[in-house]
C-alpha cells in the first residue's frame, strides 16, 4: 500500500516543482517539452506489486494495460500510442539514472515487478521528442524516469506498513451449464456423442479458480549518521494467484546513501536495490481447458489412477485421446513450474561543483544491472498431456548484465546584465548488455529430448553515445532548448550504425508579461512548441545481429537421415545487411495554464509523430532471401493526437480538502507507406496459422481483417454468407475488409482525493471509448463443432444461441465487438491516528481495486491490449486492509 509511505522522502513536497529531464533537472515553470511529473502523493493505492501500476490512469497520453491477473504479471505501457510495427513500442525506463532492459528475464513474467513499488518516490514521463531526444535511439516511444526514495539528515525515522489482501475472480466466461449442455447434445448430437455424456455437474472455471490471499510487508529506516544521510528498506511479498498453484514470493532490499563532501561541492548518490523472487507459474493451458471441458464429467475418477486419478478422454484402447482437451485440474496439479530470480540494480553518481568555477559541474554515473535466474518445469508421467512420453522435465537458467558509464559536464550561469540564463550540458555514454542462455532441452521419460541438440546461447549489444543540450532563458519569459545525440549501435552494420537525433523547443511564459504579471485570476500561462527526432534500435525479438548471415542448428523435427541415424543440420537464416534505424520525427504544441494561484491548472497538447524506415516483418518473394518472412525497413507511419490534463483543488480549508484530476487522450495512427504490401498479424485460436488482423497502407495498425457478415430478416447472422464487396460474384480473400482496431478513440482518467480532519477518501476511474475486441472465445466455441468431432465433447459458448452456427466462422466481423468500458480502478479509505503512542503515528487503511467495470462487451473483460480475447487470465477484484506505523 503506497498512500502511507511518502513521509520519509525529503523531496516529496518539492517534486512537482523540480522535474527530472534526463541528465539534469529543471523547474516545472522552465520546461519547454511535454513532461508529466507524478509524485508519491498522487500514486494509486491498494495492493501494488509492480511500479507501473502506481500511475495507471494518472496522466494523459499514457496507456497502461495489465497483461493478466497473475501475481507479478507485466503490463503493456504505451506513450502516445507507440511508433513502430515490429520493433519494440515500449518506452525507455530509467531507474535512478540507469536505463534498464525491457526484454525481460527468464523466469520472471515482469522485470519491473522485481523493483519494490514502496521504494519509489516519483515518475517523470518524457512524452515528446524535444524532451526525450537526449536519449536518442531509444526514445521514440517516450521515456519514463523512475526515482527512488532517499534518506534525510537528522534522527532515525522508521516506517512500517503491513497489508493483507484478498483476491477474487470477477466472473466466468459464458459457457453452457451441465444441464444446458446435456440438452444441446441430446438435441443436436449424434447417438455416438450423446453416449459420451456424463452424470456430473462440474463448473470447471470454478474448479481452477480460488479466493486467494496476499501479504505485503515493508519497513524503511532513514536518517543521518555524522552528515551521511541514508535510507534502508526491506520488503516481503507473498501472493497467491486466483488460479490454483500460482504464487509469487518476493524479498527486496534497497539502500541509498547521499553524502555531501568538500563543503558540499561533491554530491555522492549511491543506490543499490536487490530482489529475490520465487515463482510458481500455472499451466497456461488450464484456462482454455476449463472453458471447454465437458461439464458433465467429474474432476476425479478412481478408475483413472493411471492418469493421477483425473478423469480424461480416452481412446477405445484406454489411452488418452491426443485430440481431446485435457483435464484442467490435471494441468495444474500434475505440473510444477518453478523459477528463482535474483536481481541487483545499483549505481553511484558523483556530482562535483568546481571550486574554481562553481557554475561548472562534472557528473559521473556508474551503473550495473545484474540478474540471474534458473527454473525447472516437471510434468508427471501420469499427466495425460505427457502420457505417451512418460512425463517431462526441463531445467533452464539465464544470466543478464547491463553495464553503464556516463559522464557529462554542465555549465549554468545567470547573466543578469543581459537577463539571460544559460544551462549547457555535454556528455558521453557507454552502455553494454550481455545475455547468456545455456542449452536447455526438455527431457522426456521415454529417454528422448527436444531439441535433441543445441548450443549455449550468448548475445551482446553495445551503445556508444555523445550528447549535448542547451537551455536558454531570456528575461524569465522566453525559453529555448536544443539538444543533439549521436548514437552508435552494434545492432546495425557499419554503414548504418551511427544515428543523429536533434531536437529544439521554445516556450513563452505569457504570465510573466506586464499585462498578466501579478494577475489574481491567471497565475500560469505558457505556450510551448517543440520538434525533434528520436530513433528505434530495440529489435531484440529478432536478435542482436539481424544484419549478419547466421546459421542455427535444426530442431528434432528437421533432422537429416543417413541410414538408421538422424543428424541435426545447420540452417542458414534470413538477414538484411542494410537494416537501419527507425526514425520518428515529432512536432508538439502545448499550452500550460493555471488559475486562482494554480488551484485550477493543467495543460493541452497537440502532437504529430511521423516514423520513417519502419521496422516490420514482411513477406519475402521466393528465392529472394533465406526466409519467407524478414525483418526489414519497409515503410512509414503517422500518429496524431491531442491530450488534456486538468487538476483542481476544489475545496481547500484547514479541516477539509478535495483535489481532483481529469485527463483525456485522443490519438490516431495510420500506416502511410508499406511498400504496397500488407502484413497479416494477430494470431487467433482455432486453426493453425490463423490471423485476424492486418497492417495495410492507409489504415490503422492491427486493423481487423474480416468478412462483412450477412444477416437475415430478423437480424440473425447467416452462416457462411458474407457481403461480396468487390462484386465479382465470388466470396474469397479479395472480399476481406479492414474493420475497426483495438486502439481506443479516447482515453479518460479521473481521480479524486478528499481529506476531512483525520479521514481520507480517494478513488480512480478510467475509461476507454471506441476500442474494439475480437471475441475469440465466442468465435471458437460458439458453434456445434465441439459436439461432433474427434470422439470427445467440449463445451459450447452461449453465443451459439444467438448465431446457430454449426461450424466456426472465424473471419466474420460479427465477433469484432465494441469493447468501450468504464473501470473503477481503486477506492481507498484511511484514518490517521497522529498520536497513537508517544511519537508513533498510525494509519489504518482499506481499499478495493478493480471494484467494477461497465461495458457492453459480451466477453469477460473488455480491456485486451492486442484486441484478441482468448483465454485471458482474468484480473481479480482485490480487497486490502493495512496498517502503517511511523515512528
Amino acid at each position: 500500500m503506497l498512500d502511507a509511505q511518502t513521509t520519509d522522502s525529503v523531496k516529496t513536497a518539492d517534486i512537482e516543482q523540480v522535474v527530472l529531464i534526463g541528465y539534469g533537472a529543471k523547474k516545472k515553470s522552465d520546461l519547454t517539452g511535454s513532461i508529466t511529473a507524478i509524485s508519491a502523493k498522487d500514486f494509486n493505492g491498494g495492493s501494488i506489486t509492480s511500479p507501473e501500476e502506481l500511475i495507471q490512469g494518472k496522466a494523459s497520453g499514457i496507456q497502461i494495460t495489465t497483461n493478466s491477473g497473475a501475481p507479478g504479471a507485466g503490463s503493456t505501457i504505451r506513450i502516445r500510442g507507440g511508433a513502430s510495427l515490429n520493433a519494440s513500442n515500449d518506452p525507455l525506463i530509467v531507474i535512478d539514472g540507469v536505463p534498464v532492459d525491457n526484454s525481460g528475464i527468464a523466469g520472471a513474467s515482469n522485470p519491473l515487478s522485481l523493483i519494490n513499488p514502496n521504494d519509489i518516490e516519483s515518475f517523470n514521463i518524457l512524452k515528446d521528442a524535444s524532451a526525450a531526444a537526449i536519449y536518442g535511439s531509444r526514445a521514440s516511444n517516450g521515456v519514463i524516469i523512475i526515482t527512488t526514495k532517499k534518506g534525510t539528515s537528522g534522527k532515525l525515522k522508521a516506517n512500517y506498513t503491513t497489508t493483507t489482501s484478498v483476491y477474487e475472480k470477477m466472473g466466468n466466461i459464458d459457457m453452457l451449464s451441465a444441464d444446458d449442455f446435456r440438452k444441446l447434445v441430446i438435441d443436436k448430437g449424434t447417438p455416438l456423442y450423446q453416449s459420451f455424456l456424463g452424470k456430473a455437474n462440474t463448473n470447471w472455471q470454478n474448479e481452477i479458480y480460488q479466493t486467494a490471499l496476499g501479504f505485503d510487508n515493508n519497513i524503511s529506516l532513514s536518517g543521518g549518521v555524522k552528515g551521511l544521510p541514508y535510507r534502508l528498506s526491506l520488503g516481503y511479498l507473498n501472493q497467491d494467484g486466483i488460479i490454483r498453484t500460482n504464487n509469487i514470493e518476493r524479498s527486496t532490499a534497497a539502500l541509498n546513501l547521499n553524502p555531501k563532501l568538500f563543503d558540499k561541492h561533491l554530491d555522492i548518490n549511491f543506490n543499490i536495490k536487490g530482489s529475490y523472487v520465487e515463482n510458481r507459474f500455472k499451466d497456461d493451458r488450464a484456462v482454455g481447458s476449463a472453458i471447454v471441458f465437458d461439464p458433465t464429467q467429474s474432476v476425479y475418477n478412481s478408475d483413472f489412477a493411471e492418469y493421477g486419478g483425473y478423469w480424461e478422454w480416452l481412446n477405445t484402447t484406454g489411452t488418452p485421446n491426443t485430440n481431446a482437451t485435457k483435464n484442467p485440474l490435471s494441468f495444474l496439479n500434475q505440473r510444477e513450474d518453478l523459477s528463482y530470480v535474483r536481481r541487483v540494480l545499483g549505481n553511484i553518481q558523483f556530482d562535483y561543483k568546481m571550486h574554481f568555477l562553481p557554475e561548472l559541474r562534472a557528473n559521473l554515473n556508474l551503473g550495473y544491472d545484474y540478474s540471474d535466474s534458473n527454473g525447472n518445469t516437471t510434468v508427471l508421467p501420469t499427466a495425460a498431456i505427457e502420457y505417451y512420453r512418460s512425463g517431462s522435465y526441463r531445467s533452464y537458467s539465464q544470466e543478464k548484465k547491463n553495464k553503464l558509464l556516463e559522464f557529462y559536464l554542465n555549465y549554468t550561469k545567470n547573466f543578469e546584465s543581459i537577463k539571460s540564463l544559460v544551462d549547457l550540458t555535454a556528455g558521453y555514454s557507454y552502455q553494454d548488455w550481455q545475455r547468456s542462455d545455456p542449452f536447455a532441452p526438455t527431457l522426456f521419460g521415454d529417454g528422448t529430448k527436444d531439441p535433441s541438440a543445441g548450443n549455449d546461447g550468448f548475445t551482446q549489444n553495445t551503445l556508444l553515445s555523445y550528447f549535448a543540450r542547451l537551455n536558454y532563458t531570456f528575461n524569465n519569459k522566453y525559453l529555448f532548448t536544443g539538444s543533439i545525440r549521436r548514437d552508435a549501435s552494434s545492432r546495425f552494420g557499419k554503414d548504418n550504425r551511427v544515428g543523429y537525433f536533434p531536437s529544439a523547443a521554445v516556450a513563452w511564459r505569457i504570465d510573466q508579461e506586464d499585462f498578466l504579471k501579478g494577475s489574481s485570476t491567471i497565475s500560469t500561462l505558457k505556450l510551448r512548441a517543440g520538434w525533434g527526432e528520436t530513433g528505434q534500435q530495440d529489435i531484440s525479438n529478432s536478435g542482436d545481429y539481424p544484419y549478419l548471415a547466421r546459421y542455427v542448428i535444426s530442431n528434432s523435427g528437421a533432422q537429416y537421415q543417413i541410414g538408421s541415424d538422424f543428424y541435426n543440420t545447420l540452417r542458414a537464416q534470413g538477414y538484411d545487411a542494410n537494416i537501419k534505424w527507425e526514425t520518428t520525427t515529432t512536432t508538439n504544441l502545448g499550452l500550460d495554464f493555471g488559475f486562482l494561484n494554480d488551484r485550477i491548472n493543467g495543460n493541452i497538447e497537440l502532437y504529430q509523430k511521423d516514423t520513417k524506415d519502419l521496422l516490420s516483418v514482411v513477406p519475402v518473394p521466393a528465392g529472394a532471401n533465406l526466409t519467407n518472412l524478414l525483418l526489414t525497413n519497409v515503410g512509414d507511419m503517422r500518429n496524431r493526437g491531442i491530450e488534456l490534463n486538468l487538476n483542481a483543488a476544489v475545496i481547500k480549508s484547514d479541516s477539509f480538502n478535495w483535489d481532483v484530476n481529469f485527463n483525456l487522450t485522443h490519438y490516431k495512427s495510420e500506416i502511410t507507406d508499406l511498400a504496397s504490401t500488407q502484413v497479416l498479424t494477430g494470431g487467433i485460436g482455432g486453426g493453425t496459422g490463423s490471423t485476424i488482423q492486418v497492417h495495410s497502407e492507409g489504415y490503422m495498425p492491427n486493423a481487423f481483417y474480416v468478412y462483412q457478415q450477412v444477416y437475415d430478416q430478423i437480424g440473425m447472422p447467416v452462416e457462411g454468407q458474407y457481403v461480396d464487396l468487390n462484386d465479382d460474384g465470388i466470396i474469397n480473400s479479395e472480399d476481406l475488409y479492414r474493420y475497426k482496431s483495438p486502439a481506443p478513440d479516447v482515453l479518460f482518467g479521473f481521480s479524486s482525493k478528499m481529506d476531512y480532519k483525520n479521514w481520507d477518501l480517494g478513488f480512480s476511474l478510467r475509461a476507454s471509448i471506441g476500442n474494439y475486441v475480437y471475441n475469440n472465445v465466442a468465435s471458437q466455441y460458439g458453434n456445434l463443432q465441439g459436439i461432433g468431432l474427434n470422439n470427445y465433447l467440449q463445451n459450447v459458448n452461449y453465443s451459439y444461441f444467438d448465431t446457430q452456427f454449426i461450424t466456426a466462422q472465424y473471419q466474420s466481423d460479427y465477433y469484432v465487438e465494441n469493447a468501450s468500458f468504464l473501470r473503477m480502478d481503486n477506492i481507498n479509505l484511511g484514518y490517521n491516528f497522529p498520536n497513537f503512542f508517544n511519537d508513533t503515528r498510525l494509519r489504518v487503511f482499506g481499499s478495493v481495486q478493480n471494484a467494477f467495470i461497465i461495458t457492453n462487451y459480451s466477453g469477460l473483460d473488455p480491456e485486451v491490449f492486442n484486441g484478441i480475447d482468448n483465454n485471458l487470465y482474468q484480473r481479480p477484484r482485490v480487497y486490502s486492509l493495512g496498517l502503517n506505523f511511523q515512528f
